[in-house]
């Protein structure tokens, strides 16, 4: 039986000193990870509130959830992490993606799966100490070399919902960060092609980080008022999963022209065009019982990890919530082990 990890997600939406309490709290809380967006103008830096989170604590595993190659030049992501690596004492994970809504604000679109592919082999090639050369449509290096300390084999982890980023993830990534929602068709779907990725490098499939948006609370009109912008960050950006939950082609159209950019958080209006069930489907929208249901789903389906990002006004709530329920669903599995999915693997 593998041990149940889990994690937490944030933006840096938070004064400094809240952030830093929030930080000792999550890490007392036994949390395994630790993960902050990279959302240009959207929030503070990302880099910045790691370094804080490194110093307000001694054991979570800290990423980037995510940064892309556009923003930030693969070089500054290369030095970036590695310093943040140094100060927490090797505890750092690249996650990167190929960027998404906030990008339409600086006049730029989501990196090509090429660019997004290019921009990490220039990465764990800067990490390595190597000189490199390289000419993409995203970026470029001209015998570029890190002159401060790296650890070679930082972890890089991709966010990934869309079906060729999957398979790139399945090729290239120690890790996936999935955003496909929480059913059973989707998580299927996602490692169908994240497992069709590995095959064609000839690897094991890498670790399955799920991201489990929303908030958890027993006014479940409140729960579902807090989780459903999230919900329409799935037609703009990540229609197959639409598809799969059911949702007719027209209210997938009708919504990604009502929230045409921003971060999520910007969608209210469109969210309101939603059903409750598919909010249900894609977040965490109800009391502890649907939580824990959850959870157990995406752990059942394969996954090798489950990280919340709060949402609403009770987030600290929902964390101390899901840390709950990922204690109760680890006991159960702890105490029927045979019953514990096939697809479940030895993790290093």
């Amino acid at each position: 039986m593998r041990q149940v990890r889990s994690g937490v997600a944030l933006q840096g939406a938070y004064e400094p000193p809240l952030f830093g309490d929030m930080v000792e709290e999550i890490d007392a809380l036994g949390f395994d990870h630790l993960w902050l967006t990279d959302s240009s103008l959207h929030a503070r830096n990302s880099y910045a509130c790691l370094t804080l989170a490194a110093m307000r604590s001694s054991r979570l595993t800290l990423g980037t959830a995510v940064t892309n190659p556009l923003t930030r030049h693969p070089a500054i992501t290369a030095a970036s992490t590695a310093t943040v690596d140094e100060i927490s004492g090797g505890r750092m994970i690249l996650g990167i993606g190929a960027g998404d809504r906030p990008l339409l604000a600086l006049g730029m679109k989501p990196a090509s799966v090429d660019s997004l592919r290019a921009s990490i082999a220039a990465i764990r090639a800067l990490w390595s100490g190597a000189h490199v050369d390289i000419e993409d449509p995203a970026f470029a290096l001209h015998d570029a070399h890190l002159r401060i300390p790296a650890r070679e084999d930082i972890p890089v982890y991709i966010s990934a919902s869309g079906p060729r980023t999957l398979e790139l993830a399945g090729e290239v990534a120690d890790g996936v960060i999935l955003l496909v929602g929480l059913f059973p068709e989707a998580l299927a779907w996602a490692l169908e092609h994240i497992d069709r990725g590995a095959a064609k490098a000839g690897r094991d499939r890498p670790d399955i980080a799920v991201f489990a948006y929303g908030a958890i609370d027993e006014n479940e009109e409140r729960a579902l008022g807090s989780a459903r912008s999230i919900a329409a960050w799935f037609p703009q950006t990540a229609p197959a999963i639409c598809e799969l939950a059911g949702l007719p082609a027209a209210l997938i159209e009708e919504v990604r022209a009502r929230y045409a950019g921003g971060e999520f958080q910007e969608a209210a209006a469109a969210a309101r065009l939603l059903p409750d069930d598919f909010v249900r489907r894609v977040a965490l929208a109800g009391n502890v019982d649907q939580a824990r249901g959850r959870i157990e789903a995406v752990l059942g389906a394969g996954a090798d990890s489950v990280n919340v990002f709060p949402l609403g006004e009770g987030r600290m709530e929902t964390v101390r919530a899901f840390r709950a329920c990922v204690d109760e669903v680890a006991a159960a599995r702890a105490a029927a082990p045979g019953e514990t999915s096939d697809t479940e693997r030895e993790i290093p």
